[in-house]
């Protein structure tokens, strides 16, 4: 399974770490890809690492003009024009998406597949990793938009919440018909 995982390149304190190492080589030893943002750096950096440690693929995909910080090594690496370009591509050669904790990046990444699950334009199975409860305030946002109609979906449709590496995977095994 190609996992794509939206994430931040910022270095993390060990709460943030620890479950993305976690979730990382659980990925690798299951025998998955990895497809994240390309970066060598920060937490893409510490998921990259235990993906590869574990025995697992990576697919990066970055993007021009921060093509320096590209992970070298990577079984794949394809260079984006721009954002938009990197989005696209990161969506197109994943089989499901894993939010992990990030900044604003991360958040745009996020609420495009959310909007593409939204208007029936992919089922991928999406995982929010609320890591350390990180997410709980945008988690009772999306909670609010759907009690009060705000999503044409049910939540539970559009987005798997966890705070589990362990669960995340489970989930994205189960829905792919893996497990």
């Amino acid at each position: 399974m190609n996992i794509c995982v939206f994430l931040s390149a910022a270095d993390l304190d060990e709460r943030y770490t620890r479950p993305a190492r976690e979730f990382a080589e659980l990925l690798g030893k299951g025998g998955h890809t990895l497809v994240w943002g390309g970066s060598n750096v920060g937490l893409m950096k510490v998921v990259a690492d235990g993906v590869h440690e574990a025995g697992g693929r990576l697919l990066g995909v970055s993007v021009e003009f921060l093509s320096a910080k590209a992970r070298p090594g990577a079984d794949e690496m394809v260079i984006a024009a721009d954002l938009a370009q990197r989005k696209k591509l990161l969506l197109e050669k994943a089989d499901a998406v894993v939010i992990m904790v990030g900044g604003t990046g991360t958040l745009d990444e996020a609420t495009e597949i959310l909007e593409l699950k939204k208007h029936g334009r992919t089922e991928k199975p999406v995982v929010l990793l609320n890591t350390a409860g990180f997410y709980d305030g945008l988690q009772e946002q999306f909670r609010r938009m759907d009690d009060e109609g705000f999503l044409p979906r049910p939540l539970s449709e559009l987005m798997y919440f966890t705070e589990e590496p362990a669960g995340a995977l489970a989930y994205l095994e189960e829905s792919l018909g893996l497990r």
